[in-house]
């Protein structure tokens, strides 16, 4: 319990989530649909929870709504508990009219509804990141180094290290140096201890995650003295400051990947029906928190099913569903086949008037029709697609954005409520 009382938790809800359009297009980069059944923001939040942290503050601005209904409805801590997690959206006051222009800034904004708690330090959270961590390990760490900032680092080899702000740190785990995104030819000046076994794997160089613990006068003397004009951390504050405090690594070794765009979102999902998935949802002890809903089982009949997660509630009778990630209340009709594959699923189930309603005026049922082929593709939630559509993504498709869907990367997306009528074809 020492924990959380020490500690209070700031999730950052991130910008616009223009990388992954058209999935932010009416939701917040936190309130994606994640795994089926769950939604960005409830990895953070998770681990909060799972390490004994129950003060928890997610900052957005944009699209918070449902968001907003998410949060509300699954994060009821006990009256007996100080327990909380609790939106912060970007305001309008009398010492600022404008949005929140970066990280830093967005922190800088929200501190003073923090001023009627106790706490000695702040631990500031990415919502976009998928992984599981003991932020308890990492507070104790801040606590034995005396460390003024503390942020979680991953080894990360020469291919990857040119995408993320690079640290070095010397024997003791103390950063010295800081570069945003290096070029190639400077990392062999940049390489840190990271451990036998990560070097046998050519993952050398450290990457901050994004994920910072503050003492609380740090944190308060740099936002609001010493760096006021500064609007995001890992670009300005964290360089900034590396000289003047005392700031350490904390090495993680798990899995983690940021969520960043939507072939990021798209390979993180499929990764969890690989029979040793690298994110394990079945943890006893770091379980993934959400929303309880009240939905039946699902159910299949005669469907060949191949690597896949299928949430509950959903009515299938396809005739293959092989490495997809298929969520809540899916419907999908005879005779189809499923590869490669995020299906969302709906937030609602059409009753049999609804459906005579459809057909009548020639509107496919929720979910997907008979004998469709669908192959690398997303399906927003609450998607009609009618029967003998194809869609068929791949390197073949150029990057494009339609009515009805988007292609990134050879992904198709097809956006939330799109209906897609009888014979379809995309690709």
């Amino acid at each position: 319990m020492w924990i959380s009382k020490s500690l209070i938790a700031v999730i950052l809800g991130g910008g616009a989530g223009t990388r992954l359009y058209p999935l932010t297009a009416s939701r917040s980069k936190p309130a994606v649909p994640l795994a089926g059944k769950y939604r960005l923001v409830d990895i953070p939040i998770s681990n909060c929870i799972n390490s004994n942290i129950n003060r928890i503050f997610v900052l957005t601005q944009f699209n918070s709504a449902s968001l907003n209904k998410h949060i509300k409805n699954t994060y009821q801590f006990s009256v007996f508990s100080s327990g909380f997690a609790d939106i912060l959206a970007a305001e309008q006051t009398p010492d600022s009219s404008q949005w929140f222009q970066g990280t830093a800034d967005a922190v800088r904004q929200s501190l003073r509804h923090l001023d009627s708690f106790q706490y000695d330090h702040v631990l500031i959270l990415s919502g976009d990141q998928l992984y599981q961590m003991d932020f308890g390990n990492m507070f104790r760490t801040h606590e034995m180094t005396s460390a003024d900032i503390t942020i979680a680092t991953i080894p990360v080899n020469g291919k990857d290290a040119t995408s993320f702000g690079i640290l070095k740190a010397n024997e003791n785990n103390r950063i010295n140096a800081f570069i945003e995104k290096p070029a190639a030819e400077l990392l062999p000046d940049w390489v840190s201890e990271t451990g036998d076994a990560m070097k046998s794997a050519g993952r050398i160089y450290l990457a901050s995650m994004g994920i910072y613990i503050f003492k609380k006068q740090v944190l308060l003397d740099l936002l609001l003295d010493e760096h006021k004009g500064a609007t995001d951390f890992g670009k300005e504050i964290i360089p900034g400051c590396i000289e003047k405090y005392n700031v350490f690594s904390y090495q993680y070794g798990g899995y983690w990947t940021d969520i960043g765009n939507i072939s990021s979102f798209f390979e993180a999902n499929l990764a969890l029906t690989k029979e040793l998935p690298p994110f394990n949802l079945f943890d006893n002890e770091n379980k993934v928190y959400s929303r309880a809903r009240m939905l039946p089982p699902a159910k299949l009949s005669s469907t060949k099913v191949a690597n896949a997660i299928i949430s509950e509630g959903c009515i299938i009778n396809a005739d293959l569903i092989e490495n997809c990630v298929i969520g809540i209340r899916t419907r999908i009709g005879s005779g189809t086949k499923i590869s490669k594959c995020y299906v969302m699923g709906c937030d609602y189930y059409e009753t049999l008037e609804d459906m005579k309603y459809a057909a009548e005026r020639g509107i496919p049922q929720l979910g997907i029709g008979n004998n469709c082929l669908i192959e690398n593709a997303i399906l927003d939630k609450d998607c009609r697609i009618g029967d003998n559509v194809k869609i068929r993504g791949g390197d073949h498709l150029p990057d494009s954005d339609h009515e009805l869907y988007t292609v990134k990367d050879g992904i198709v997306v097809v956006k939330k409520a799109a209906i897609l009528p009888d014979n379809f074809e995309i690709g």
